[in-house]
């Protein structure tokens, strides 16, 4: 294998060059270690110097050098003349995000299907490229990325593979129909296919290449109203858009539906945030913290239907179950021992035990959910209460 200090043909030709020319040593040394993986010291000058048997470059070839030299990202080290495919792989990532966050934009879920797969197109070109596989047809076309999703040695993770076959789908779709109000519908794969991206271009190239400076949330859906995104979800779904979506699934198992490389989920939290924080939280949903959270993009409930019980609806409940006395004075002094709520007049009405219950700001009262009802159902041949005067609910 060749040494990362060894000095290519190019690069001697060019020293040679530049000594003709009268650069001094340093000046070269500066110029050939510039971005360069490992470098040299003065004593390789000194050698190429003394070696009769190294011609030098001609001065088109010497100026090219330079201007490659020059061409470098300063922040990814991406060179535009050797990492061409680089560069178009993250810059179509980068472009179908921008699209899809436009707000100008209708064309959304097409487009992002489109440049998403060259993207990725490109990025696994220049991986076999680098593993001295060519990939190259025998017409001279380059590997399709369904070729290379199909290949045995494809590199990609099963997860990863089915999230771009799908969206390879949906971009076949494109050309013979209109998808119309499909964005929300693959929101879940588009950000699963960014984040797929950008961990896979820094675990094959190194971080200098994440997308993380261009885009710190890959698909940004900025404060979200949870009950709109329900109805549109529910309502505004043209028919061929909830057949090609049935048909991207139909095949695939819970488990592979539930794979995060397959289908981003994020879950939601109900906390207010100041203006200087995110108004969503991305959690891992098979996290500890992911779990105690109830709303997830795919099968997230909004808070009428989680907390959906008035007190006086909680007192019928709990003495129907129970067959036992059980009075809005009983609740009162339940939620006072369990802590469930604020006490009337508190200044931070909305500081509740979200366990149990949440505060309506709108119209200023109290819900609760099942797990509060179940509480008391089970509690109830016990002592729920506690001895305080109850204060109304």
């Amino acid at each position: 294998m060749k040494k990362p200090t060894a000095l290519s043909i190019e690069e001697k030709r060019v020293i040679k060059s530049l000594i003709s020319e009268g650069m001094r040593n340093q000046d070269i040394l500066t110029l050939i270690n510039y971005e360069r993986e490992a470098t040299i010291n003065f004593g390789r000058i000194t050698g190429i110097k003394k070696d009769p048997a190294v011609a030098p470059a001609s001065t088109e070839e010497t100026a090219y050098f330079k201007r490659k030299k020059r061409s470098f990202d300063p922040i990814t080290g991406l060179n535009f003349y050797e990492d061409e495919r680089l560069i178009r792989a993250r810059e179509a990532m980068v472009l179908a995000v921008t699209i899809f966050n436009g707000a100008s934009y209708k064309f959304k879920t097409e487009v992002f299907a489109v440049l998403a797969n060259i993207a990725w197109t490109y990025l696994l070109h220049e991986y076999y490229h680098r593993a001295d596989i060519p990939p190259n047809n025998t017409d001279g076309s380059t590997f399709a990325l369904s070729y290379m999703l199909s290949r045995a040695d494809c590199p990609l993770s099963k997860g990863i593979r089915k999230n771009l076959t799908s969206l390879k789908t949906i971009r076949d779709v494109v050309e013979h129909k209109m998808l119309g109000r499909s964005d929300a519908t693959w929101l879940p794969l588009f950000q699963a296919c960014c984040l797929n991206f950008d961990k896979t271009i820094v675990a094959w190239f190194g971080p200098r290449l994440s997308l993380q400076h261009e885009l710190s949330v890959a698909l940004q859906f900025g404060k979200l109203d949870l009950e709109q995104l329900a109805q549109a979800t529910a309502y505004d779904v043209p028919p061929n858009i909830t057949a090609l979506d049935a048909a991207l699934k139909k095949d695939m198992s819970e488990e592979e539906l539930g794979d995060l490389e397959y289908q981003f989920r994020v879950v939601y939290t109900f906390d207010s945030a100041s203006k200087g924080k995110a108004h969503i939280q991305f959690l891992s949903p098979d996290s500890a913290e992911g779990k105690t959270i109830q709303n997830v993009l795919q099968k997230f409930k909004i808070a009428d239907e989680l907390y959906r019980y008035k007190p006086a609806d909680v007192v019928k409940i709990v003495r129907d179950a129970t067959s036992k006395p059980f009075s809005m004075a009983d609740h009162t002094r339940a939620w006072q021992k369990h802590k469930a709520r604020p006490l009337k007049g508190s200044k931070a009405p909305e500081k509740t035990n979200r366990g149990y219950c949440i505060y309506h700001a709108a119209h200023k009262d109290y819900t609760y959910n099942d797990e509060w009802i179940a509480l008391l159902v089970g509690a109830l041949g016990g002592d729920i209460g506690v001895d305080a005067p109850p204060q109304p609910d």
